[in-house]
């Protein structure tokens, strides 16, 4: 997993989210000046790693604030993509593109919608940082969960293929594709509301929020039982997919930064709390006419999930989507913290601390609903 202050990174408005609707995080640019490295090494890393790579090579940055920086590498006959660790000291352990490369090559072995790998590279001394490259995959992705510009009889099929991929992905035996040790197996609740409560508790600049505290409170006493271990996401929503040009269907799934070993209740929560978000935080629905945009109801989306994962219900489901909210506010309150001490001055940073109080309340209303 990634260090927690990754995680803040990622949704200050750079890394990861882009406002609903906004195309400034959609395409490539000139590579920025402080990502630059010598592209001519990289193109000998390719010739030799490369299976079929021939220059010459044209590099272009993908205008995404991914927290590892990402560029499409240009060339004849194909395109591609790397991802690399960004330049200059990083804390231990964080943007491990070793990782995400890891499980791309795992999951490549299957049938799960990713990009194909063809090379990671661990010496700093070829473009500064690790990377890996990866194959470039077209078609579209959807910054907003109503999925503008789909016709309203085809938008239920291209929920019912996120729906498919998530269960998909979570009955991936981690041990049949070589995953046994990619994280830490058991207590996962314990261990995430731990984490995150002692990060909260522990940033005093961004003050305290009632609804916060009763989460804390009571989420460590209310873990449902059973202790479920997968692959999962960790950050699976529209935008970190790729859909085909014309059909409802996956190619791709993006941004693999916060996967791990999880409990896969977790991560489906997390994807459904789109159905309860408001859409100028992240990609939700809160507010949306369902029926009329042709989405299936939140229930009938959660029967699905099951249906696919052998599941006959999710007892305790708003207890998952309590400790998504919680979680989520936990990183919100931390960028908080940060826009207070001035070490997060950017607009997106602000309105994302600013978004804490209705994030805690979602949250709450979730823990109320499970009495």
């Amino acid at each position: 997993m990634e260090s927690r202050q990754e995680d803040q990174a990622r949704l200050e408005g750079g890394p990861g989210v882009t406002a609903l609707g906004d195309d400034a995080n959609a395409g490539t640019t000139a590579v920025r000046d402080d990502h630059r490295f010598d592209e001519a090494a990289l193109a000998a890393w390719m010739t030799g790693h490369v299976d079929g790579f021939a220059g010459p090579m044209r590099v272009e940055q993908f205008k995404g604030g991914q927290s590892n920086p990402t560029y499409k590498l240009v060339t004849p006959g194909r395109n591609y993509v790397l991802r690399r660790k960004p330049p200059g000291p990083i804390l231990k352990g964080a943007h491990a593109v070793e990782r995400e490369a890891q499980i791309l090559s795992a999951l490549g072995l299957t049938d799960f919608p990713v990009a194909y790998v063809y090379g990671l590279c661990t010496d700093d001394s070829v473009i500064g940082t690790w990377f890996f490259v990866m194959a470039m995959v077209e078609g579209r992705i959807f910054w907003d969960a109503t999925f503008p510009g789909v016709d309203q009889a085809q938008r239920g099929a291209y929920f019912d293929a996120m729906n498919e991929t998530i269960a998909r992905l979570h009955l991936i035996d981690p041990s049949a594709v070589g995953l046994d040790d990619y994280g830490r197996s058991g207590n996962y609740f314990e261990r995430q509301i731990a984490r995150w409560s002692r990060q909260y508790l522990e940033d005093d600049a961004a003050g305290r929020d009632a609804d916060m505290d009763r989460l804390i409170e009571w989420l460590p006493a209310n873990i449902p039982p059973g202790n479920d271990n997968a692959v999962v996401h960790g950050d699976f929503r529209c935008d970190n997919m790729i859909f085909h040009p014309t059909e409802p269907r996956i190619l791709a799934v993006l941004d693999w930064e916060l996967s791990t070993l999880g409990h896969p209740l977790s991560d489906f929560a997390y994807h459904a709390i789109m159905y309860r978000m408001p859409p100028d935080i992240v990609a939700g629905l809160a507010g949306a006419d369902l029926a009329a945009l042709g989405i299936p109801s939140e229930a009938d989306y959660v029967a699905a999930y099951c249906r696919r994962t052998g599941r006959a219900s999710i007892p305790a489901y708003d207890f998952y989507i309590a400790f998504n909210f919680f979680r989520l506010a936990a990183i919100f309150h931390g960028i908080k913290g940060r826009v207070i001490r001035g070490t997060a001055a950017s607009a997106h940073a602000r309105e994302r601390a600013a978004s804490l109080p209705r994030l805690t309340k979602l949250g709450r209303d979730a823990m109320e609903a499970c009495r």
